[in-house]
């Protein structure tokens, strides 16, 4: 396959506390995908486990308030000792009225609350960052000018501030899965009350009084107020991670399968899945750049006949080529309609797709260009490879997880095996299984020829089954399948579990056409969850028609292996 650069978006930022968001919106990802939350959404968390965990809303309430009147009391000007101020009324309020606002939600509060070992751990980091006791800071306590009982005041905001956000963010996600008139669901009116807009306005002025606070700060000190950001984010995250969860859930996937019933098996694509770039434009990169230092020295190589030049012009040519011919497949067998899931449909329609990706690999082999390739060059490529953001971390806990017993298997279309090894060659990630196309050497340069073993849809379907039925022997096997080019659709649809991540439009149009559902990974698990409690079952099955999509590795992290 070849390819360019993959998806990318530019952001804009804003003011330091929503480039803190950011930089920490990782956890509000774990979060949303605890047992806690998905049982929420899906309106059958259990009332004990609800009520034990909002009666904990007191501690921090009351420990807002208190942050709120120290860092008022910080604030040099009026302004913002107003500012503050209004802030610290906000939570009295919610103080006062917190029983009867449980009530309305239609729940009591336990008799006594006494907090427990999470809230005690961010009620003592809030109390130590208002007093001015803060790691990082040379002088801690030290608050006697005016000045610096500002930069407390600031430190202040910054370990309450993703809190708010948090809150904000996570019930709106599940707002967003309700029906506006379902009154059935037992949490909405929990959930309607932080995704209101007058919440929203709330996080949003604890933000912008950060931002206004940390205006005169050094660089040092907004580093300070950063990580006091990211540890009440983290504090937050793992208050919610620890809630004790009786009944049962379908997530983290690796903990809720019996070990001594289960293993799980996991492929996984690689160009774009794993990797901003396609590998391809790599290694034709990686041979022009070897053809140029030949072009300077006048060596005599295997290449010497085509010139750097040359070679990025061949090169060129047989990129636009295929993207144009590529389209052109798409288009003869994609028309616009759509139906219910044709299985056999779309296996007959994918056989277009791998005669023109066979035929694209013969015109690379005749052209030349990966000819003259070191190993080590090649390997040496891999291992700068930067993968897509919290991909190699999940790899890592994959491969260390004693929970499940659990097989990580790379299946791509990449020209490649020794580049792909060695992308995951650090991190002790070794063990992952790579199933490939390879590269032909003599004295470790390549020949310009490759071993065609994985090309085409049917291939990587084959490759998928053989795997399988090796597997089967030893019993019962949960697939899992990540990927989002058109060469993925038939081993994600044959998986137990299909993730789509980096998704192509080509994959979208033709998967639409032949019934495939897209379902986003954190609503399908809210109705997975429901299935669970009014069925009193959920089984994950292939060939259901269903794809989960996500927007990043994190997702996939936080369902399989959780926080």
């Amino acid at each position: 396959m070849l390819g360019g650069p993959g998806p990318g978006t530019v952001v804009d930022v804003g003011g330091i506390a929503s480039r803190f968001w950011i930089k920490v919106r990782t956890h509000s990802v774990f979060v949303l995908y605890t047992p806690f939350f998905v049982c929420l959404a899906s309106g059958h968390l259990d009332s004990d486990a609800f009520r034990r965990c909002i009666s904990q809303d007191v501690h921090f309430l009351k420990a807002f308030a208190q942050a709120y009147e120290m860092a008022e009391d910080c604030a040099d000007d009026d302004d913002d000792k107003s500012g503050i101020r209004d802030l610290r009324k906000r939570v009295v309020q919610r103080i006062k009225t917190h029983d009867a606002l449980v009530r309305e939600w239609g729940f009591e509060l336990p008799d006594e609350s006494i907090s427990n070992n999470a809230t005690v751990k961010y009620t003592d980091f809030l109390m130590a960052a208002a007093s001015g006791r803060v790691e990082g800071e040379k002088v801690p306590g030290k608050i006697a000018t005016p000045f610096e009982r500002t930069k407390v005041a600031a430190y202040i905001l910054g370990a309450m501030a993703p809190c708010m956000r948090l809150y904000s963010s996570i019930s709106r996600e599940i707002q967003a899965l309700l029906v506006p008139d379902d009154r059935s669901h037992i949490y909405k009116k929990w959930i309607d009350s932080y995704s209101s807009q007058n919440f929203e306005e709330f996080a949003f002025q604890i933000e912008d009084m950060l931002d206004k606070l940390s205006i005169s700060l050094t660089g040092e000190e907004l580093e300070v107020i950063e990580k006091l950001y990211h540890q009440a984010m983290k504090l937050e995250a793992d208050f919610f991670a620890t809630q004790p969860i009786s009944q049962q859930t379908i997530v983290p996937l690796a903990r809720v399968l019996d070990p001594a019933e289960h293993s799980l098996t996991i492929f996984c694509d690689f160009d774009i899945a794993c990797t901003a770039f396609d590998s391809s434009a790599i290694l034709a990169e990686i041979a022009i750049i070897t053809a140029s230092k030949f072009d300077l020295d006048g060596s005599e190589t295997q290449i010497a006949r085509m010139s750097s030049a040359d070679l990025r012009s061949t090169w060129n040519f047989l990129s636009t080529q295929y993207a144009e011919e590529f389209e052109h497949c798409m288009e003869s067998i994609v028309d616009g309609r759509q139906g219910k899931l044709d299985y056999e449909g779309l296996r007959n329609a994918l056989e277009h797709v791998a005669e023109f990706e066979k035929r694209a690999n013969t015109q690379v082999i005749n052209s030349g260009v990966l000819k003259g390739l070191h190993l080590e060059d090649i390997k040496r490529a891999g291992q700068r490879l930067i993968l897509q953001e919290g991909c190699r971390e999940f790899f890592q806990k994959i491969v260390t997880n004693d929970t499940l017993k659990t097989e990580f298997h790379i299946l791509s279309y990449c020209w490649c095996g020794d580049f792909i090894r060695s992308a995951f060659s650090s991190g002790g990630l070794d063990e992952l299984k790579v199933h490939s196309n390879e590269l032909t050497y003599e004295e470790s340069v390549t020949t310009g020829d490759i071993v065609r073993k994985v090309e085409s849809p049917m291939e990587k379907l084959q490759t998928f089954n053989d795997i399988l039925n090796e597997c089967n022997k030893e019993g019962r096997q949960l697939t899992v399948y990540i990927g989002g080019a058109v060469g993925d659709l038939l081993c994600l649809l044959q998986a137990d579990i299909g993730i789509v991540i980096s998704s192509t439009p080509s994959l979208r149009r033709l998967g639409d056409q032949f019934g495939v559902t897209f379902v986003p990974l954190f609503s399908g698990l809210v109705t997975k969850q429901r299935e669970l409690v009014e069925d009193g079952s959920c089984d994950w099955k292939g060939l259901s028609g269903i794809l989960y999509t996500v927007s990043s590795w994190d997702e996939i992290h936080a369902f399989i292996l959780g926080s």
